[in-house]
């Protein structure tokens, strides 16, 4: 079980990570907006009613039920020295029992990309999973092509495992994708930043 909703923060050297609220529905909806062409080339098509508010209240209420249900970590970043929102990682399909492990997703908006940000979420999310909610393996997938993303997984001590043919819909075609994971075992997940309860 993860801890509660309202009090799930992550710190990290320039950054809170938490789950999405209410209030963040303007700079969520203008982030994606500003970002989709840097965004749409990477992701699952978006729904016509995607930056509605009434579309991210589902999406809040989704990670509500998520965190106090165990089965996902939706955080969204954010800049402390501005409260800007930068983008999002989620830790989702958290299976327990003899898997113990879940799978890692993320975006960051196209202002922000580049700058270390995400390396810095991931780095602290793989961190937490490892040693508050006891999980073994992380796994992540990205696109072939992808340089970007693949570079920031195996600097953020993923390993490549292979491919898989066919795992996601981009752009209305079903596209292959190559695995990363990061294990417990491996001892990458340790960061020195500190976490607040």
């Amino acid at each position: 079980m993860l801890r509660g909703f309202r009090k799930l923060r992550i710190e990290t050297e320039r950054m809170t990570l938490r789950p999405p609220i209410h209030s963040d529905f303007r700079p969520w909806s203008k982030l994606r907006a500003q970002s989709i062409d840097y965004l749409t080339p990477r992701e699952p098509a978006w729904a016509e009613d995607h930056l509605t508010r009434k579309a991210f209240t589902n999406r809040v209420y989704w990670a509500q039920r998520s965190v106090s249900g165990g089965t996902a970590l939706p955080l969204f970043l954010i800049r402390r020295s501005d409260e800007a929102l930068l983008g999002a990682i989620t830790l989702d399909n958290i299976r327990r029992g003899p898997a113990q492990s879940g799978t890692l997703g993320y975006w960051t908006g196209a202002p922000f990309a580049r700058q270390g940000y995400m390396r810095e979420a991931i780095t602290a999310v793989v961190h937490y999973a490892f040693t508050r909610l006891d999980l073994s393996r992380i796994e992540a997938a990205c696109l072939p092509e992808n340089a970007a993303s693949r570079g920031l997984l195996e600097t953020s001590g993923f390993k490549y495992e292979g491919v898989a043919q066919s795992y996601l819909q981009i752009n209305d075609r079903w596209r292959t994708h190559v695995l990363y994971a990061a294990l417990r075992s491996d001892r990458r997940g340790k960061v020195p930043h500190a976490e607040r309860a």
